[in-house]
């Protein structure tokens, strides 16, 4: 399983989704907004918002936040923010990448710099760590959706590139230009996903033990607690046995 996984794994596990909602919720506002402003404000018509409101719904995000979002970006009221994203090594030289959405560059620039500095890691020039990672949409089945050659049949047919199983579910890999069109075909076919989101795809990968893991943890949970940072993505693996541990 990829590190990204392996990530949203970790943070269920901890519990920490009570404290993280309200700025999880925050974040998906954000998105939503922008993308509705940047396009048409029906998510039938506006692919990118689709994707956004589905991500918020799949996060348990309520409707009325969802359409307030919508909204604030019809109304012409909505702040003007920049998407930068950022790249470096975390501890024992893990590549990381940061999306921020922000209204203030420089704020988030020393930010984002500040936080890897603070928590052993190293900011570095943009495509210093991309080459690591592919560009992919991801979509994600609970094991309900079926066995994992029903899903892998569907996969193929809904003309996505790879589809692992495990007893907790499926998780789809396509292109990131295919994603809405392999995302419609899929829930035709299956039903509803459990997340349809575009990600970062570790092509190779660091191998981390204990003390790694949570080294990374720590700078991880300090760049996401931060309102300008979208997402956070890592090229870590572990093992089981280091993740029961944590």
């Amino acid at each position: 399983m990829a590190g990204h996984s392996k990530w949203a794994n970790i943070q269920h596990r901890k519990g920490r989704q009570d404290k993280l909602r309200s700025k999880m919720f925050s974040k998906f506002s954000k998105e939503i907004t922008v993308a509705a402003k940047m396009g048409d404000p029906d998510p039938e018509k506006n692919p990118r918002l689709r994707l956004a409101v589905k991500e918020a719904k799949s996060n348990s995000m309520p409707k009325d936040n969802i359409d307030r979002a919508i909204k604030k970006a019809i109304g012409g009221d909505a702040e003007i923010y920049d998407e930068i994203r950022y790249e470096g090594y975390g501890p024992n030289g893990v590549a990381i990448i940061v999306e921020t959405m922000t209204d203030n560059k420089n704020r988030t620039a020393s930010t984002v710099r500040s936080t890897f500095s603070k928590n052993g890691g190293n900011l570095g020039e943009t495509g210093s760590v991309g080459f690591m990672f592919d560009r992919k949409g991801e979509i994600t089945y609970g094991a309900e959706a079926g066995d994992a050659d029903t899903v892998m049949m569907a996969a193929i047919e809904a003309g996505a590139e790879d589809c692992e199983s495990s007893e907790d579910g499926h998780t789809i890999i396509c292109g990131d230009t295919d994603l809405n069109e392999v995302s419609t075909a899929l829930e035709a076919e299956l039903g509803e996903s459990n997340s349809t989101k575009l990600i970062w795809k570790p092509n190779m990968s660091t191998e981390l033990d204990l003390e790694g893991m949570q080294k990374l943890m720590k700078l991880i949970d300090a760049l996401e607690d931060d309102d300008d940072i979208q997402r956070v993505t890592a090229n870590f693996d572990a093992s089981d046995e280091v993740l029961s541990q944590l």
